[in-house]
């Protein structure tokens, strides 16, 4: 089975491209499942009804990581919708789950979101987490969304689960990383898929605000940059018997300037 990733999408221009990207590249590719990482989808950062829903109109699972609960009208979507994820290594009892299982009839696919701790959130210890899932999921086909920013941890997961999951692919830093490969035991990997949204943009910002606020270091309040988007991800093939990768790839599709 061939599985699209998209790295994490910028604001309702990023959802217009991302909708267009991933149809071409089914179309093209004959992709199986599609997962998109929605944190930052709305306008103004987090996640609303509308923005998940133009990610479903072509996903078939949103991911999500510390932004998730950044919007009021976020936290009850995520116990309507069972392919909406949150990060699973909240506490308990927090709205929402971090894992689902898609049934494609002759297999299954478990999507599992996990939250670095390092320079993020004291969430819960992201490796048990990981540990607890892989014991509850009951499918050898897993991908993993580990929503990181240091990229030691992002690596340090990637050897900790190889052999254990069929992909660990880094999100959070919104910029592509050039390190995909597949692992000794079978596990693909990637650093950070990268993003969706405007190429020339400071993480999909303003680069005029972003600037300003390193510059002075004064409350700035962020928008989305405009202009020509681009969309970037990762395509890995699972051998759907054994539950290793095949291939991983990386992706870029840019709208012309």
């Amino acid at each position: 089975m061939k599985i699209l990733f998209g790295g994490d999408v910028v604001g309702s221009m990023g959802c217009e491209f991302a909708a267009q990207s991933v149809r071409r590249i089914k179309n093209e590719r004959g992709i199986d499942v599609v997962i998109i990482n929605g944190e930052n989808s709305a306008d103004g950062n987090g996640l609303t009804r509308g923005s998940m829903e133009a990610l479903f109109s072509f996903a078939d699972v949103i991911t999500t990581g510390n932004h998730c609960f950044r919007r009021q009208e976020a936290i009850d979507l995520y116990d309507e919708h069972s392919f909406l994820l949150r990060p699973a290594n909240y506490p308990e009892g927090t709205a929402g789950t971090g894992v689902c299982i898609i049934d494609k009839g002759a297999y299954s696919l478990a999507v599992m979101n996990i939250c670095g701790t390092a320079f993020m959130d004291a969430l819960d210890n992201p490796f048990e987490c990981a540990d607890r899932l892989i014991a509850q999921c009951g499918t050898k086909n897993i991908i993993v969304d580990f929503h990181a920013e240091a990229t030691s941890e992002k690596k340090a997961m990637g050897f900790y689960l190889d052999g254990r999951v069929s992909a660990v692919i880094g999100t959070h830093t919104h910029v592509q990383t050039a390190d995909e490969m597949i692992l000794p035991k079978g596990t693909a990997y990637i650093t950070d898929a990268g993003m969706c949204g405007t190429e020339l943009s400071v993480l999909g910002v303003e680069p005029e605000l972003a600037v300003r606020k390193q510059r002075y270091r004064m409350p700035v309040r962020f928008t989305e940059a405009k202009g020509a988007q681009f969309f970037c991800g990762v395509i890995a093939e699972i051998n759907e018997k054994t539950g290793t990768a095949v291939s991983v790839e990386r992706i870029q599709l840019k709208e012309s300037r």
